[in-house]
Order: structure tokens, then sequence, then C-alpha cells
């Protein structure tokens, strides 16, 4: 299932990318505003609001079903339907709109979910299992090294996917409070290690920038998936397999305080919410202030 995943997201991608490209052509060379119109309408928006988020990296989630995109998917395939079938035009155009507003409907309630089972081994008010990591530097760390400090571990599938680089960059802007707090962050991805070790360079933050080699330490902690990275990604350098993003947070100790195994890739916890949970356990001073956010 996770290998038709794999192949559906580079497959539906590049069609949408072209479908739109195609409908778009085609309303300024005089085709029906109705039918292209709409057809543009099923698979525009989408490919609008993906480059964006790809593009820009700026986005670090979205709403579980992006339903605006869908309501506008429907709404195009049946304005091309519609018009096709009034005015006895091309057939081509609906078919565009169908496929891009099954295909969106396919991403957004199938590929985007990992149907995962919470990890047998993380569990709150217990030790963080025992795992190892390569550092940039290229040593070998082990998990037992986090103790000491209250640690937040952010587990991402790589440089190639741009939530997940969003996602460090919006706690990079908060670097200094947590440094202030005393506070560790780990960031572990299955990437390749010189990915690992360019990120540490863009970010130039004091966080542990960590390469999980052969997928071990997520295989461990029970939070893997098996082709989890896009079909074609190989080609640079990427495994198949990959990690489902989670977040784990420890004391001082090592103890599990909070997780957030999220099973939609594009649903992730706001930073804030660090913040909260290391204050509601006590780890950082009650009156600490909050996360300033810098756009």
């Amino acid at each position: 299932m996770n290998l038709l995943k794999s192949i559906f997201i580079s497959i539906f991608m590049m069609s949408a990318m072209a479908g739109a490209g195609y409908s778009m052509w085609m309303l300024l060379d005089g085709g029906s505003s109705g039918a292209w119109g709409g057809a543009l309408l099923a698979t525009g928006p989408f490919v609008v609001v993906i480059s964006w988020i790809m593009l820009s990296k700026q986005v670090a989630r979205t709403s579980e079903h992006l339903s605006t995109l869908g309501v506008l998917g429907a709404c195009g395939s049946l304005l091309a339907i519609w018009d096709s079938l009034a005015h006895n035009n091309t057939l081509v155009a609906p078919l565009i709109a169908i496929f891009g507003c099954i295909g969106f409907i396919a991403y957004s309630y199938w590929y985007s979910k990992f149907n995962r089972t919470p990890s047998l081994v993380l569990r709150v008010g217990k030790q963080l299992p025992s795992f190892k990591v390569r550092s940039t530097k290229g040593l070998m760390i082990s998990s037992e090294s986090f103790i000491g400090k209250p640690t937040v571990l952010i587990f991402y599938r790589g440089n190639w996917c741009p939530l997940c680089m969003a996602q460090i960059k919006e706690l990079a802007g908060h670097y200094q409070a947590l440094n202030d707090l005393g506070v560790r962050v780990a960031l572990i991805s299955p990437q390749p290690h010189t990915n690992t070790i360019n990120l540490a360079k863009k970010f130039g933050v004091n966080f542990d920038f960590l390469a999980d080699i052969g997928n071990v330490a997520a295989r461990t902690l029970g939070i893997d998936i098996s082709h989890g990275v896009p079909a074609g990604m190989q080609m640079m350098g990427y495994d198949s397999d990959s990690v489902m993003p989670t977040v784990i947070i420890t004391d001082s100790n090592g103890k599990i305080l909070w997780t957030h195994e999220t099973d939609n890739y594009r649903v992730r916890p706001e930073p804030e919410t660090y913040f909260e949970v290391l204050r509601e356990n006590g780890v950082v001073p009650q009156k600490s202030p909050a996360f300033s956010f810098a756009k």
C-alpha cells in the first residue's frame, strides 16, 4: 500500500501540473471558458498551493483535509461537465477536471494519512528507548547523551519535505528562548548524512542535527514507514523508507513527558505547544515567557 502511495504522489503531482498548464493554455487560445475554466478550477488551486508550500517552505502545517481546495475541485468538475454536455464541447476538459478532483480527494483522504498505530515503546512516564544516530561530525551518539537537559526530539522526513523544513525553520526562530531555558533540540532524519550537514549549516543554530542511518532509530521507536519517500527521490540519494513525523519531549532524566504521533503528514503541533508541555511538567519556570513568533 505504501509503495502505491509513493508512486501515486509522484504521478499525481506531475499530472495535476500538466493538466492545469494545458487548461490555462487552452483558455488563452480561445477554448470554451466554461469547460476549460472548470478544468483549471479543478486542478489549478491545488497546484498553486502545493507549489507555494514547496517553494516558500513557510507553511509547517495545513488543515486536515484542505476543504476549500476540495470544494473548488468539485465545482470546477461540475462546470466543465455541464459546459461540455450543454454545448457539445470536447470531453478532454471534463476528464482533466474529474481526474484533478478525484486525485485531490485521494491525496487529501488517503495519501496524506499514515493509518499509523501509536508506538508501543513511546509511553509518557517511561524512559526514552535507547538508540544511536550520527552527528554532523560523523560520530555515533546514543540517546542516553540527551540525559542532563530537557529535550525536544523531532523526527522529520528529510530536506525534500517542505513542511518538515518549515517546521524546523519556525523552531529555529525560537532558538534563543529554548537555549535560555536550557532546552536541547534534536532533529533526526533518515536522510543521507550530507543532507543533514547541509541543513545544519543552513540554519546555523546550536541544535543537534542528526542522521538516522538506515532508519534504525525510527524502527526502534516504532515510527518508521516503508516506501515513505515519493517515487523518484531515490535518484537524489534518498532511501525508499522514511519516518513518520514525530515529536517527543523528555525531561532531564530521559523520561518521556509528551509525544505527538501525527496520522497526517500535514498536521503538526504549533511550537508554543512544546513550551506549554515543558512548563506544565515543571521542566521550565511557570513564569517563563511564551515564544514570540517572528514572521
